[in-house]
């Protein structure tokens, strides 16, 4: 996300991270800088600072102890390093950072995701099922992620009321082979 906040400020990361061997590519709608393809590092401007983040930062030894994670829920190897003013920007240390990234990219250091167990299919959906055979074979067309996406999106409800309403209004989406979130996702 850029703003208009911190421009000049996002400028000098800009040249610091132009002078490492990274390529500038665009990804997310953002500069992003890769290695073979795969992004190293990024910066960006927001309200009330303006940082840089490492895509697999979990793994940098964070000698000065500037790395945070954004989101311990959701964040696994992301981490960013947030600036608030130009007298915050170090170079030495922020190639330092970089060159680090740079060796843990070249000698394949990557979080890996861990696979999710599908979880039983719910009573409702095995009803659904009994009744429409054409509607089991279209859910199990989904892809598993779809699924998973459905089976939370119904079993989430508490009450079996609110969890039978949900699947009666998704039954048209699942029979078009459409996922629960797919109008979100931009591709």
């Amino acid at each position: 996300m850029q703003t208009t906040h911190f421009i000049e400020e996002v400028a000098v990361l800009k040249s610091i991270l132009d002078k490492t061997q990274l390529d500038a590519a665009i990804k997310w709608g953002g500069e992003v800088y890769t290695l073979n393809g795969k992004t190293v590092v990024s910066y960006g401007a927001f309200k009330k600072h303006f940082c840089l983040w490492f895509h697999q930062g979990v793994f940098l030894s964070d000698p000065y102890g500037v790395l945070i994670n954004a989101n311990e829920e959701k964040t696994k190897a992301l981490r960013q390093w947030r600036f608030t003013s130009m007298d915050q920007i170090d170079e030495k240390k922020i190639l330092e950072y970089v060159t680090e990234a740079i060796a843990n990219e070249e000698n394949g250091r990557s979080w890996k995701p861990q696979k999710r167990e599908m979880p039983p299919m719910p009573k409702i959906l095995l009803e659904a099922f009994a009744a429409d055979s054409g509607f089991e074979h279209a859910f199990k067309a989904l892809t598993p992620s779809k699924q998973m996406e459905y089976l939370e999106h119904f079993t989430s409800a508490k009450q079996e009321k609110t969890q039978w309403s949900r699947l009666k209004k998704c039954i048209p989406q699942i029979l078009d082979g459409i996922g629960l979130k797919d109008k979100y996702k931009k591709c």
